[in-house]
């Protein structure tokens, strides 16, 4: 399955295991389309590893951890007034949200070969 929002950086330890973390930052119209893909991979990772779900030091194999933020900001335009050397600032108005997702996903080597091949990951 290709991935259009999720770009996973790796990374592993001294005992073999390794992690995948992706973060996405979009608008509301592009939001179920990041929330299909997350749906996607921990479906292919409950099916794949089925009853393997947990911490390495509890005997699991895979565990995941999934965040979401959704963001507003107001932008602001900096004027400086050379004659009295200062800023002004005038608040500009409200964007729409932003939506920040993080997928941590990641466990043994098996399950990060597995993860590599199903997603295209390097």
């Amino acid at each position: 399955m290709s991935l259009d929002y999720l770009d996973f950086d790796y990374s592993e330890d001294a005992d073999g295991n390794g992690s995948f973390d992706a973060l996405a930052s979009v608008n509301a119209a592009q939001l179920p389309r990041v929330h299909a893909e997350i749906a996607a991979v921990l479906r292919w990772a409950h099916a794949a590893f089925a009853e393997r779900r947990g911490a390495p030091e509890d005997g699991g194999e895979w565990d995941y951890d999934l965040q979401s933020r959704r963001e507003f900001s107001i932008g602001e335009t900096l004027s400086f007034d050379a004659r009295s050397g200062s800023l002004s600032v005038e608040s500009g108005t409200q964007t729409p949200p932003r939506h920040t997702l993080s997928l941590s996903i990641g466990g043994s080597a098996d399950f990060c070969e597995a993860f590599r091949a199903e997603f295209g990951v390097d």
